[in-house]
């Protein structure tokens, strides 16, 4: 019994070892002006019958790395770009605006979300960022405003009426800040 094990011990070792370097025949001597593709799944196809499911799938990945370096190579001395061109994002004021709109052009499909909100909030007073189009949609999504958010709204906005009514300056883009947080006060208190 204890050989048998022994003998069946070698045979897995023997399986598990890296197959020898291959040395080319003459068959496949002429095969070397089919693609290199071809000549690859040959050698990789005699291999596979000698390796484990592992090692087979550790040479698979390996061989579509040097593929790929390969190929990025070409194409670095044909002078293409290799570097994926990723889409351009929208802004945060692209999407809160855009959710602004959601809310108040089709309600059934508009989810709430929480950054939105946030951004909205933040940057209301400033005409640039929220322009007028969306602040009369912003004053309508602010009278369902409810508990915390609405109660520190009002406080910000509080507290920007103080500063600049301490400060008399003429300031167009002050003045129109001021008249944004009017209307909000009005509105929520």
């Amino acid at each position: 019994m204890p050989k048998i094990n022994v003998l069946k011990k070698e045979k897995k070792r023997e399986k598990r070892k890296k197959p020898k370097q291959h040395v080319p025949q003459e068959e496949e001597l002429e095969l070397e002006t089919e693609p290199k593709k071809k000549k690859q799944n040959l050698q990789s196809m005699e291999e596979e019958e000698e390796l484990t499911a592992e090692e087979r799938r550790k040479l698979e990945r390996k061989l579509k790395k040097e593929r790929k370096k390969k190929e990025k190579q070409l194409m670095r001395e044909a002078g293409i770009s290799t570097k994926k061109v990723q889409p351009k994002k929208p802004s945060g004021s692209e999407l809160a605006l855009a959710y602004l709109s959601s809310w108040s052009e089709n309600p059934e499909k508009w989810k709430f979300q929480k950054t939105r909100q946030t951004w909205l909030l933040l940057h209301m007073y400033d005409k640039e960022k929220v322009p007028d189009k969306y602040f009369t949609i912003l004053l309508d999504y602010l009278q369902g405003l409810q508990g915390g958010a609405r109660d520190l709204t009002v406080q910000k906005a509080e507290a920007f009426m103080k500063e600049f009514d301490g400060s008399n300056a003429e300031d167009p883009n002050l003045l129109e800040k001021c008249e944004r947080i009017r209307q909000v006060l009005q509105l929520l208190s």
